[in-house]
């Protein structure tokens, strides 16, 4: 995985910016400390940041052939496939990277190479007179851009505000993304005035002007197989995917909480090393004392050690268990958020990047269960009727208590819930057919829950120079599912039953039957004090951000509870309690070391 910038100026020279392109390129040295080069041009900088995964001594970048130039993030899974191909077309190759295989391949075929690659990407190319970008179909791999005088784009929004004319502003609009919205966004929003990000499924040209154009969306047609034929066809896209993302020049591992989705991909990946005589390195995490203050509800039934024991014994990977202690869970609050450059998840955040950081210190490359809830049906939205037929976002059950912690002359300003159920139709308007209420669900996961989650999971790992691969994230079987009927997906009235059915022979009984969990959250209540105290001490700054956004005397309340004046989750089945003190915490240090400039 990388990290890259560059800058394109209209005039015809644009080497004077050679010094701000260095201190761009800089920003990013986390998602790529392996290796730093630029690309000098009269009309385009380039820089670029390498973590060494494939062909660790040939694969640098910036990467040239004849007048063409990348910079690329991210991995092909389907690399031998294209290069087979373009040899049969003449072409030779001097590195074993994917690198080379999209650059070639893009000369060959221009955009219809997107068409064929399986991967997570995100990449430009110059071809000495127009810029050509893209990124994967799920946005597992970010690319934002601006045009602000010169064309700017980045892996990451602190790159492109180093840029002189790019201010850190936030307006109106920024404000209903966070506020209505976040920490999910809308497709394309950058949360800075006029920063934008490529959506994912869509390509961007810059000549003269921005084209940008989707060159992938699901597509219904009729299934015909019955379910038995489904749960086969799953379990073998599934194992196919994960196997492909095995392919490294460096050891992987695996995140392994004893979950269907983890335990799915940690069976498949242990199997298959121990064909070799190898064995798989597996990664959890708990909380300081969680086991003492543990209390199951309606989300979190269990707590994870018994299951990640079952699946240790049956596959003997190599476990370590990584426990965070609930002060470094706050500290690591700070440096999370520069990691999002905006508000995300709070301790959500923060403990995965200190997992990230710990998993690092032994392995380069992890395999991780995201998006599986999304394709499979693993939501309460999914099985919940009443949640299921509300004409807004299913996981905003927070929408009247966010308006309630706004000063009142901005709450009628934002107008959140308008905001809401506006991108929410807006969404569903892509659809031909919107009369199907799982498709319609399913969508809306596939375009709000699933980058929301992917953006976490990037950013966290990259900012600890770990690579993170998501099988579950695959076109092949994210067309397949959609076409299934609910019930296939639902079998026997349980959540992910296909899912559940399909591996069903290759996991312990019990991981079978265990219900749905969410990421792990702290429950100790020393956590609460931490941040109360943290937030407290933001608050004697008379000129914070939070006093010009929220209302004072709620802010205190929340403090004098410890956050459980807030009745409903933030958002989905997540940030309650201390978790929404950490989130306003993190608030005003996000504002105050970025400088944000509020316009509103």
């Amino acid at each position: 995985m990388c990290g890259f910038v560059g800058i394109i100026n209209k005039k015809v020279n644009n080497k004077k910016n050679i010094s701000i392109l260095k201190k761009m390129t800089k920003t990013l040295k986390y998602r790529g400390p392996d290796q730093r080069q630029y690309f000098i041009d009269d009309n385009i900088l380039l820089g670029h940041q390498r973590l060494s995964i494939i062909d660790l001594k040939k694969g640098k970048q910036p990467m040239s052939y004849k007048n063409y130039t990348i910079v690329y993030n991210g991995e092909l899974y389907n690399t031998s496939f294209i290069k087979n191909k373009l040899i049969e077309k003449g072409y030779t190759f001097d590195t074993t990277s994917d690198t080379e295989v999209i650059l070639k391949g893009y000369i060959e075929y221009k955009e219809q190479i997107l068409e064929i690659l399986d991967g997570i990407f995100a990449f430009a190319i110059y071809d000495g007179k127009k810029l050509f970008m893209a990124r994967d179909h799920f946005g597992v791999k970010p690319l934002f851009y601006t045009e602000q005088g010169d064309f700017l784009f980045a892996s990451e929004i602190k790159a492109l505000l180093k840029y002189p004319k790019v201010k850190p502003i936030i307006d109106v609009n920024s404000l209903r993304e966070l506020l209505a919205l976040g920490p999910s966004k809308t497709p394309g929003s950058g949360i800075f005035k006029n920063i934008y990000e490529l959506r994912p499924a869509h390509y961007l040209i810059y000549d003269k002007e921005i084209t940008i154009k989707r060159y992938w969306n699901i597509k219904d047609k009729k299934c015909h197989d019955s379910f038995e034929e489904s749960k086969e066809k799953v379990r073998k896209i599934l194992s196919s995917a994960i196997k492909r993302q095995m392919v490294s020049d460096v050891g992987i591992s695996t995140f392994l909480s004893g979950g269907l989705d983890s335990s799915i991909i940690t069976g498949v990946c242990a199997s298959e090393l121990a064909k070799d005589g190898k064995t798989l390195h597996t990664y959890s995490i708990d909380y300081e004392d969680n086991q003492k203050y543990f209390k199951p509800n309606q989300f979190q039934v269990s707590s994870d050690k018994s299951f990640i024991e079952e699946m240790i014994n049956k596959f003997h990977t190599k476990h370590s268990y990584k426990v965070i202690s609930q002060r470094k869970l706050a500290k690591a609050l700070k440096e999370s958020v520069i990691a999002r450059d905006y508000p995300g998840m709070a301790d959500i955040d923060s403990s995965l990047y200190w997992f990230s950081k710990q998993i690092r210190k032994k392995n380069k490359v992890i395999l991780s269960g995201e998006c599986a809830d999304e394709i499979f049906g693993g939501y309460p939205w999914f099985y919940n009727e009443d949640v299921r037929n509300r004409p807004f976002f299913p996981w905003m059950d927070s929408i009247d208590e966010r308006n309630l912690l706004l000063k009142s002359e901005l709450c009628q300003k934002l107008n959140l819930k308008n905001y809401i159920e506006q991108r929410y139709n807006e969404t569903l308007d892509e659809l031909q057919n919107k009369k199907d209420k799982f498709k319609n669900l399913f969508y809306l996961n596939m375009l709000w829950f699933m980058p929301t989650l992917l953006e976490r999971k990037d950013r966290m790992t990259m900012r600890a120079s770990l690579e993170a691969r998501v099988p579950f994230a695959n076109k092949e079987l994210v067309e397949y599912l959609w076409n299934l009927p609910w019930k296939y997906k639902f079998y026997e009235g349980k959540e992910k039953g296909l899912l559940r059915e399909a591996f069903k022979d290759l996991l312990p009984d019990s991981i079978i039957d265990r219900k749905k969990n969410p990421y792990p959250k702290t429950h100790n209540p020393k956590y609460a004090k931490i941040v109360s105290k943290l937030l407290r001490k933001r608050l004697k700054n008379k000129k914070s951000i939070l006093y010009k956004i929220f209302d004072k005397e709620k802010l205190y309340e929340l403090l004098d509870t410890k956050g459980e004046s807030f009745k409903n989750p933030w958002f989905g089945q997540l940030m309650t309690g201390p978790q929404l003190l950490a989130y306003l915490y993190q608030f005003d240090v996000w504002a105050e070391k970025y400088h944000i400039i509020l316009d509103i």
